[in-house]
């Protein structure tokens, strides 16, 4: 008996740690249009379960936080000796089909990484984060900060009985006095694309200040989910010109 249970707790601690893992999305921030009017990024992994790659790209206008027209772009490829690559190099080329953009245009117009806060941090506040806007020392303007609240919605036909469905409520205040939160984005209900959310935390923060137009801010939160091995992450954009 005693070597039994040695065997199986060497089998466990010899399996590998993916086997048991949800799937966590990686985020690439591609960039804005040199306007500032479009904010694009993609997330992409390895589906837990299927092992199938996938890869998706968004494209956001900024003044109205909704995506442009036939997007977002999706692409899974279903079979799992595909390769990741393959999965980004097809959604990147489909999504040159559907926008005008152009990947050199947006990288060149990344803007600034002004805050980061992957899903593994577990020493920061997954809610709120106080920024200096750009990189200008000593900083001309007021610091933001970004507070993320999670809010109870109605849970649709498919999310019953997988715990408590969260919506959220996402706002922005302006250090100076007498300034009031900015409502970036509030929940009324959750759209079936989202899934089944069940947590939201702040991953990072983009700015652009481009030439002669608004200065803009797209706030990276990440979407945690029941997967098929364990929580899975995904990636959603608030978006706003100031």
């Amino acid at each position: 008996m005693i070597i039994r249970r040695i065997l199986l707790c060497l089998l466990m601690a010899s399996s590998p740690v993916a086997a048991w893992a949800g799937d966590a999305a990686k985020l690439d921030i591609i960039g804005f249009s040199k306007d500032g009017g479009t904010f694009a990024f993609e997330e992409y992994g390895v589906q837990d379960g299927s092992g199938f790659p996938y890869a998706n790209r968004f494209y956001i206008d900024t003044a109205t936080d909704k995506f442009l027209a036939k997007t977002p772009v999706r692409v899974r490829l279903d079979d799992e000796n595909s390769s990741l690559e393959n999965a980004r190099d097809k959604v990147g080329r489909d999504a040159q089909g559907v926008t005008s953009l152009s990947d050199e245009e947006l990288r060149t117009n990344a803007g600034n990484a002004v805050a980061s806060n992957p899903v593994t941090e577990l020493s920061a506040d997954p809610f709120k984060v106080k920024i200096n806007p750009r990189f200008v020392f000593p900083a001309i303007d007021p610091a933001l900060t970004i507070q993320l609240e999670e809010i109870a919605v109605p849970p649709s036909e498919t999310c019953q009985n997988l715990g408590e469905i969260k919506g959220f409520r996402l706002t922005l205040l302006e250090d100076k006095p007498d300034a009031k939160p900015e409502m970036l984005h509030e929940d009324a209900s959750v759209p079936a694309s989202r899934g089944c959310p069940l947590g939201y935390s702040v991953g990072a923060v983009q700015t652009l200040y481009p030439d002669g137009g608004k200065p803009v801010i797209a706030v990276m939160i990440a979407v945690r989910g029941t997967g098929f091995e364990g929580p899975d992450y995904r990636w959603l954009a608030v978006t706003r010109q100031r």
